[in-house]
């Protein structure tokens, strides 16, 4: 399959190739991906979707030097492959490998890091206006998905544009889907844009008979532009909200018509002001399997590209789908509970939940500021709301937790998915902040489970408070290790021990119970205790074990800047007693397998052992 990767030199090739060439190309593209994503795992639907319009931009524009940026970053893949890169997809998202993302350490031709969404018009707009101080004339293109259009940095990049008087191509890459299908007022609105081609087709149809008439038809062609804009207003339904704001817009285009783009891609190029050109895409477009689930194929692991199926699939719940079920029985006994999600109702395991109380589940778009007060609303409404939304994108509303709800002491709970590092998603995707931000605000309970019994017992706990409550809970299986009861504040102890005593939050205390195993073989007891809280932290419980061991070690799946960690270590500064951290350290993590990272930066349950060792062999 690289065979015709290797003979060609792309992208330069593609500005050469005939429209049979192109079309050709379409095909090995797509079964390229296929291929290697099916192996690897990967964002598949997106790509599948953006062949045409990757193929038009690299024939019309020329990257490096004009600057391409995606948003979201998941849809490059086709990018990266013809901007060759084809031989590092077999390490795709693999440790040290490539990213599944734009990266600029990675090529020249990644212009920006994108891996969260609705930047890329605001990124655009400042390159565009860097550009213009500078004296250069490059072009500037904004890849944005209809997904992350809904969120509302998109729509203040949309309402400075005019201002910043740059020029600027702005792409809708409108497919109707971010993960799950859209349901906003955006998203119907680019509905009944789709249906719009009878004016383009009137458009060009007029142009092209006025045209061809002698001496006074390019006269009559420019003369009837007042008319033009009124039978756009007249078709369209609404008006068209893009040109109101001052920029060019063409479109819909077929974007799986590569001549159709290319046409209106070199008109855009040519234009003078900011324009937006809205494409309709279909997502998986040419792999059967993909065009039928489209969010299955969004995010896969590795798959049977024959069948379509998930290669990989364990039959354990996972914390997300033991966190819906939960939220279902507990909305059948109290009808205050609500759910809220930005554009991933599957994904946080809500999808039981919609399906029983749809009246009562939100999607509100890639718009997490927007969630967070809407929960704000509905608390303040008597509601008892549990906004649902990972780790990483649950950062873009801080500013909103903070103000309106903790500061309101209004009783919404965070259900953190994703919490800790989260694997071959990488930088972008690490969910290795939210202790440190959440626990610097007032008001907030913060909880972390070490097992999927323990999470539905939080989530009781959680709806009985009458103030702001968050718990944080990893990707993947949900182990069960017993079932105890959940007292506000309280931790617990696991593992009795005389030498050492482990807290371990969440995740970390199976790491902890191995470390724990591993140094009793060497004579070293350590006792191992269950955080539970992050905060409050069970004060007292910690200040006993430091007096009956001296030497305190604790364990989190977050960074150690801010972290439970740093709380633990602080609330001991005056004891006479050792303090060992295990957490990340202040950087950015790479994309890998999570027991992977866990090893490289030695979290996993033998690293934790060998330094608790180490210290045992030094006090010796």
């Amino acid at each position: 399959m690289s065979k015709y990767f290797d003979i060609h030199k792309f992208p330069d090739e593609i500005k050469i190739m005939s429209s049979e060439e192109l079309e050709l190309l379409t095909f090995e593209v797509r079964d390229f991906l296929i291929e290697k994503v099916s192996k690897t795992g990967g964002h598949l639907a997106s790509n599948l979707g953006a062949v045409e319009l990757t193929i038009a931009l690299l024939k019309v524009f020329n990257p490096p030097e004009d600057k391409i940026i995606w948003d979201v970053g998941h849809q490059s893949y086709v990018y990266k492959l013809l901007t060759g890169r084809h031989r590092m997809f077999d390490t795709l998202r693999q440790l040290d490998g490539m990213s599944g993302f734009p990266k600029q350490c990675e090529s020249e031709y990644d212009i920006f890091d994108t891996g969260h969404a609705s930047n890329s018009i605001s990124v655009g707009q400042g390159i565009a206006k860097g550009r213009d101080l500078a004296g250069d004339d490059y072009q500037v293109v904004s890849v944005i998905g209809d997904g992350a259009m809904t969120g509302g940095m998109a729509f203040e990049a949309l309402n400075n544009m005019v201002s910043t008087d740059s020029k600027q191509i702005v792409i809708l890459n409108d497919n109707g889907m971010s993960i799950a299908p859209n349901n906003s007022g955006l998203s119907a609105y680019l509905g009944r844009l789709r249906g719009t081609r009878k004016y383009a087709n009137i458009k060009k149809s007029v142009k092209r008979q006025l045209g061809r008439v002698p001496v006074i038809g390019s006269g009559m062609v420019s003369g009837i532009h007042n008319t033009k804009e009124t039978i756009k207003f007249a078709v369209i339904e609404n008006g068209m909200v893009f040109e109101e704001l001052g920029m060019k817009y063409f479109g819909p285009v077929d974007g799986h018509n590569i001549e159709e783009l290319t046409e209106v891609l070199s008109l855009a190029k040519e234009a003078e002001r900011p324009v937006i050109i809205h494409i309709n895409t279909k997502k998986g477009r040419g792999y059967s399997k993909a065009e039928e689930t489209p969010d299955v194929f969004h995010g896969i692991g590795p798959f049977d590209p024959d069948t379509g199926a998930v290669l990989k699939k364990s039959d354990s719940p996972s914390y997300s789908r033991v966190f819906g079920l939960k939220l279902t029985e507990m909305a059948a006994k109290d009808r205050r509970i609500t759910a809220i999600s930005a554009a991933m109702v599957d994904g946080t395991g809500l999808g039981t939940f919609a399906e029983r109380y749809p009246d009562r589940t939100f999607d509100v778009g890639i718009a997490e500021e927007h969630a967070v007060d809407f929960a704000a609303g509905l608390a303040r409404a008597g509601m008892r709301p549990f906004v649902c939304i990972y780790s990483t994108f649950l950062q873009r509303a801080y500013d909103q937790i903070i103000e309106d709800v903790c500061l309101q002491k209004l009783p919404v709970v965070f259900c953190i998915d994703r919490a800790g590092v989260v694997g071959a998603d990488g930088e972008t995707h690490q969910g290795v902040f939210d202790l440190s931000y959440l626990s610097s605000m007032p008001e907030m309970t913060i909880m972390a489970p070490k097992d999927g019994l323990e999470l539905e017992k939080m989530m009781e706990e959680a709806l009985a408070m009458e103030t702001p409550c968050a718990i944080r809970y990893p990707r993947g299986e949900a182990p069960s290790m017993n079932d105890e009861p959940v007292e506000y504040g309280r931790s617990e102890r696991i593992r009795s021990g005389d030498s050492c005593a482990i807290w371990a939050a969440g995740t970390m205390v199976g790491e902890a119970l191995k470390a724990a195993e591993l140094l009793s073989a060497q004579g070293i007891e350590a006792a191992v205790y269950n955080a539970r809280y992050v905060k409050p932290l069970d004060e007292d419980l910690i200040k006993k074990s430091a007096a009956e061991t001296g030497f305190i070690v604790t364990a989190e799946d977050n960074v150690r800047s801010g972290g439970f960690g740093q709380r633990v270590a602080s609330l001991l500064v005056n004891e006479d007693v050792k303090v060992l951290s295990f957490s990340w350290p202040d950087a950015f993590i790479e994309h890998g397998t999570t027991s992977q990272l866990f090893e490289r930066y030695n979290l996993d349950g033998t690293s934790i052992a060998e330094r608790i060792a180490e210290e045992f062999e030094k006090k010796a």
